[in-house]
C-alpha cells in the first residue's frame, strides 16, 4: 500500500517518489545481475551522443556484446553518430521495458574502432547486412571486412535503474490509491550504480 511520508525523511525540497522508492539495502551484486537480466532481455537501447548546437541526440541500436556494465555496437562509420563522438565522447544507453515499465539509463563515455579491430569479426552475423545493403563494388558489401563497419565501445561510469516489484493490477491500485489519499506510492526499487561500484562489478567480469 502506498506510504505516508514521514517529516524525519522528506520535505517540500525533496522528490517523494524518489526517496520512498530508492533501495540502499539490496547488495551490489544482485543489483548488478538485476541489471544485467534488465538489458539482456531488451536487446535494443537508445544510444544518445551530444550533438554540438542541438543537443542530445538519440538511435535504436541493438546491442552487438555486453561485457561486464560495458556495450558494444557495431555501426556505420559514415553515420552522424560518429562526428558526435569526434567531439564529445559522452554518452548515455537508455531502455525500457513497456509490459513492466522497467527501465535503465548508462551514462559513459565511447571509443570507436575501424574494421581492422578484430572484434567485429566476433560480432558480426548476417543480419547485420541488412543495415548496410551491397552496393555492388565487391567491398561495400555489409560483410566484416566492409570499410563501412565500425566498432562502438561504451564504457559505463553511471548506472541508474528502475525496477518493477509488483503486477500491473498492483501498480494501478497503488497509484490510484496514492493519488486519492495524498501517499506516496511506492511500484519497485530505484537504484543507483556508482564509477566506484561499477569498477568492481567489471574487475570481476
Amino acid at each position: 500500500m502506498p506510504e505516508q511520508v514521514k517529516p524525519s525523511e522528506i520535505n517540500s525540497q525533496t522528490d517523494p517518489s524518489v526517496a520512498k522508492q530508492y533501495d540502499a539495502e539490496t547488495p551490489k551484486d544482485q543489483q548488478f545481475k538485476e541489471f544485467y537480466n534488465l538489458v539482456d532481455g531488451q536487446k535494443i537501447g537508445l544510444l544518445n551522443t551530444y550533438r554540438h548546437g542541438v543537443g542530445p541526440v538519440g538511435r535504436a541500436m541493438a546491442i552487438a556484446k555486453r561485457t561486464g556494465p560495458d556495450f558494444l555496437f557495431l555501426a556505420n562509420a559514415h553515420s552522424r553518430k560518429f562526428s558526435d563522438l569526434k567531439k564529445n565522447r559522452e554518452v548515455q544507453i537508455v531502455f525500457q521495458d513497456s509490459k513492466t515499465q522497467d527501465w535503465v539509463s548508462v551514462s559513459g563515455k565511447a571509443a570507436v574502432a575501424s574494421n581492422s579491430d578484430p572484434r567485429i569479426k566476433e560480432l558480426w552475423s548476417p543480419g547485420v547486412r541488412a543495415w548496410f545493403g551491397d552496393l555492388g563494388d565487391g567491398i561495400h558489401d555489409g560483410s566484416a571486412d566492409d570499410p563501412r563497419m565500425a566498432l562502438i565501445e561504451v564504457k559505463s561510469n553511471y548506472i541508474t535503474y528502475w525496477l518493477h516489484q509488483m503486477g500491473a493490477l498492483g501498480y494501478i491500485k497503488e497509484v490510484g490509491v496514492a493519488a486519492i489519499t495524498g501517499r506516496v506510492a511506492n511500484t519497485g526499487a530505484l537504484r543507483e550504480l556508482s564509477s566506484d561500484d561499477i569498477g568492481k562489478a567489471r574487475s570481476t567480469t
